[in-house]
């Protein structure tokens, strides 16, 4: 029995392919250290509140692109994000339908806890 988690890979025209965990492989644990980085954070939630793929460069983050790309490698490597080529673009959409099937509730939860911590703090972005 191997001990690695299951994969799949998605392949863009242009022959690059991305890692994602299948649905029976996201751990709990994986998406709760990928939801607790706030720059992640903001990123899930751009992708919820979009509702449709984004490319990265659309998601503002005031990181290097070294930092913004390993934001999206955990998330992708965690079961939250999709990520796949469109010609120069990766482009990102949130894996609700899977969350929501694994975790019923969780990412909604995360959502408006986020979005109440928000008007709380006064941090709007």
């Amino acid at each position: 029995m191997s001990t690695q988690p299951s994969t799949s890979t998605t392949a863009a025209p242009s022959g690059r392919t991305l890692e994602h965990p299948d649905r029976s492989a996201i751990r709990l644990e994986a998406v709760l250290h990928a939801l607790s980085d706030p720059m992640r954070l903001r990123v899930v939630r751009a992708l919820a509140s979009h509702g449709s793929e984004m490319a990265c460069s659309d998601v503002e983050l005031d990181v290097s692109k070294s930092t913004c790309t390993h934001h999206f490698r955990v998330l992708r490597e965690a079961g939250v994000i999709s990520q796949i080529y469109r010609g120069t673009s990766k482009m990102n959409g949130l894996r609700r339908a899977d969350l929501d099937m694994i975790f019923p509730g969780l990412l909604d939860s995360v959502l408006a806890a986020a979005e109440g911590e928000e008007r709380r703090l006064g941090t709007a972005r």
